[in-house]
């Protein structure tokens, strides 16, 4: 495996994992990141001690003093500089992307991407942090309503997207005016050392103050540092539901601000109109993209009676011509997971199936031989199932797509869609408008994702991106998910020479 790409994000084999912005601390212990592709041994990255934390925070909160102040303007142009880094490093970076975690290359480079398009978001964005203007019920008197900025964001990223979802947040943050302390997940580290890499020299070719953007490093005690903080204004965290459940509890009891995004049981809903050229595609890149570990994978395929048995029989055919294999092989469509931890809940979850009833249609198992040496390669399978199984109403972070059948008319199926704990993505397949409306409808879908003739995964950065229920009801990326990141301050001025109360209240002197 040529890894001469590790060298140009200036990479090496100890890497430093805590950095308050343009300095890095170092620590006696270290996490090793080895490749789910080949088992081998990338680099190591040290890990953040108390007394780093405590040094990241300190520096963080005298960097938000002077960085608020820049215009947001100014704030954007070195957000653009980033931007433009980050075009010279897409290979680099989207070939790490792909190796340390697993997905295909061209999903690597599809995440880097999308970083360039948050960053150009982010540069727009700096220049349109609108408030409002409203008339008050007093004479001579003007209010309106701004945005401030809120401090220290920190953020919590999960190794499925090891490098997107910590700039969705933090492009954004850092444009309106806040300062950024970034823990990722333990399994990906070298992707957020290299992040901060590149970044450090556009912040310090600016003279930004140290401690504008920070990373640290370790396991779920690092970030617990973090959401038991009253320093940190704002937790942004991606993961399960039971992590997004003790961080959104603990973020609480301070009385703090979080912005989850947690789990999803996305399904696609396949009609009798349905083009079954379109539910083919957005089925099968739902259900195996990245190996069944996005948020936004599609783990339920809700077809009705009178098309079913020729989905599954095209479906079927479909998964015979899947290849499994090294990411970094365009010839390949489907990588290894993220660990054997991953492949044994994998096989777990099948064993579950199994026991409550399921019928495996196409037979998964982990993979073994010549070039799967590291037991994280598996098959993606289809499994009959009923939508009250418990675990189907379960998450399970693998390519595992489950096929349910519904009759009648399309409410039926959306009540099947709707009826598990998670609500992030969703959508639907069909060629009447009737049934499109009423999906989308308050009736509908009750996702933070509704989709028509497209599948459940693929958002674009320009909407805002995130789910409901047991999702958390965060919302990260574009729209006006920026207002997350700021604070709200209504504004009322007197230009008169009198002082009138409101509601007509009289109080004389």
């Amino acid at each position: 495996m040529d890894t001469s790409f590790l060298k140009n994000l200036n990479l090496h084999a100890k890497n430093e994992g805590t950095w308050t912005g343009q300095n890095a601390l170092t620590s006696g212990n270290f996490i090793d990141s080895y490749s789910p592709v080949d088992g081998k041994l990338i680099g190591s990255v040290s890990t953040t001690t108390h007394e780093n934390y405590e040094k990241v925070i300190s520096q963080a909160q005298k960097a938000f003093v002077a960085w608020r102040e820049m215009p947001a303007p100014k704030r954007g142009e070195i957000v653009r500089q980033y931007g433009d880094v980050l075009r010279k490093n897409k290979e680099a970076l989207g070939k790490l992307v792909s190796y340390e975690m697993g997905k295909s290359l061209q999903e690597g480079y599809g995440e880097v991407q999308e970083m360039i398009d948050i960053c150009d978001f982010a540069v727009g964005l700096s220049r349109q942090l609108y408030g409002l203007t409203m008339h008050s019920e007093r004479p001579h008197h003007r209010m309106y309503e701004q945005w401030h900025s809120l401090g220290i964001v920190g953020i919590i990223s999960a190794f499925n997207f090891p490098v997107a979802v910590w700039s969705w947040n933090s492009m954004i943050a850092l444009v309106c005016g806040d300062v950024c302390v970034w823990k990722a997940s333990e399994k990906v580290p070298l992707c957020a050392v290299a992040c901060q890499n590149l970044l450090h020299d556009v912040l310090k070719a600016n003279n930004v103050p140290e401690g504008v953007n920070s990373i640290i490093t370790g396991d779920y005690k690092v970030g617990e540092w973090m959401t038991q903080d009253s320093r940190v204004a704002l937790i942004s965290a991606t993961g399960s539901t039971r992590m997004g459940k003790i961080v959104g509890k603990t973020v609480a009891e301070r009385l703090g601000k979080s912005l989850l995004e947690l789990g999803g049981n996305n399904a696609i809903i396949v009609t009798p109109s349905a083009d079954l050229n379109l539910v083919l595609t957005g089925a099968l890149f739902g259900a195996v993209g990245t190996c069944g570990q996005r948020c936004t994978t599609t783990r339920r395929l809700i077809v009705h009676k009178d098309v079913y048995e020729e989905v599954k029989s095209k479906l079927v055919k479909a998964y015979g011509q899947l290849r499994i294999g090294n990411p970094l092989d365009p010839s390949f469509h489907v990588g290894p997971l993220i660990d054997t931890q991953a492949a044994d809940n994998y096989m777990n979850a099948l064993k579950a199936a199994k026991e409550q009833g399921a019928n495996i249609l196409v037979e998964g198992g982990v993979i073994t031989g010549e070039g799967y040496e590291t037991g994280c390669y598996v098959k993606p399978c289809i499994v009959e199932a009923e939508n009250s199984m418990p675990i189907v109403q379960h998450e399970t972070f693998a390519p595992i797509l489950y096929l349910l059948q519904y009759s009648g008319s399309v409410e039926n199926a959306i009540d099947i869609q709707n009826d598990v704990p998670q609500g992030l993505s969703s959508a639907i397949m069909t060629n009447n408008l009737r049934e499109a409306e009423r999906y989308l409808s308050c009736a509908g879908s009750d996702c933070g994702i509704a989709n028509v003739n497209i599948g459940t995964s693929g958002a674009e950065i320009g909407g805002a991106f995130g789910g409901e229920k047991e999702t958390g009801g965060g919302r990260e990326s574009g729209s006006d998910s920026w207002k997350a990141y700021m604070r709200r301050q209504t504004n009322t001025i007197n230009y008169s020479t009198q002082l009138p109360l409101a509601q007509g209240i009289k109080f004389d002197l």
